[in-house]
């Protein structure tokens, strides 16, 4: 399982023009079953998708109203707009088909965040994959959302084993009833179900985002499971 936060789609320092080329090729790239992004220009999901020979979900997050104009601002100068042009969560998978897809609003203020989730299934087994992006510089408020998210999914599974990932703007974070799987600085994974095979991989990816992609490889732990590859 991979997460990256795009920054919605620039670069550190900032290129001063449209990075989905770089960022579309990263993402195939890299060897990964599902991508949990955050902080995705909202016309970019389909073709990172597509790139990366992935079905894929998203929900729209912040700053979506009058989206054309945003985009097309976000297109020609995107260090103008920054994160005015518009946001979005995706949950990309390969290899599966998505089964379901469920949402949950998190905050309105001081921007709209969202979980989302989807249903997969392996070996016949199902199982949740759930991504989001909590509040920044807020530390209480990240922690309210980041624990609507747990019990929110856990509804959602029904007792399927479950991923939960994203950014979640907190650094030292445990939620009851959660493994800790891995991550690196804010960018987390917690399981119920699985346990995590090696250490959380960081990826190279040059100047792209100001967050580095992060990759967790996870196992079944239930009782007679089979890994579903996550």
């Amino acid at each position: 399982m991979l997460s990256w936060n795009l920054k919605h789609g620039r670069s550190v320092p900032g290129a001063g023009r449209h990075l989905r080329p770089e960022f579309t090729t990263a993402l195939a790239g890299w060897e990964w079953d599902v991508a949990l992004l955050q902080e995705v220009p909202p016309w970019w999901p389909a073709a990172l998708a597509d790139r990366a020979a992935a079905d894929y979900r998203l929900v729209l997050t912040s700053r979506n109203a009058l989206l054309p104009v945003r985009r097309a601002i976000a297109v020609r100068w995107p260090e103008l707009i920054k994160s005015g042009g518009g946001g979005a969560n995706a949950i990309l998978v390969r290899g599966l088909p998505i089964e379901q897809h469920r949402t949950l609003r998190l905050a309105l203020w001081p921007e709209r965040r969202k979980l989302h989730a989807v249903q997969l299934v392996a070996a016949n087994e199902p199982f949740w994959v759930a991504n989001l992006h909590a509040t920044v510089h807020n530390d209480a408020r990240a922690r309210s959302e980041a624990e609507a998210a747990r019990v929110a999914v856990m509804r959602w599974s029904g007792g399927a084993p479950f991923v939960l990932g994203g950014d979640f703007n907190v650094r030292a974070l445990s939620l009851a009833g959660l493994t800790r799987a891995g991550g690196h600085d804010v960018d987390l994974c917690f399981v119920s179900g699985f346990e995590a095979e090696g250490d959380t991989e960081v990826l190279e990816r040059g100047e792209l985002s100001d967050h580095a992609p992060v990759v967790v490889t996870l196992r079944s732990v239930q009782p007679g499971g089979q890994s579903p590859g996550a």
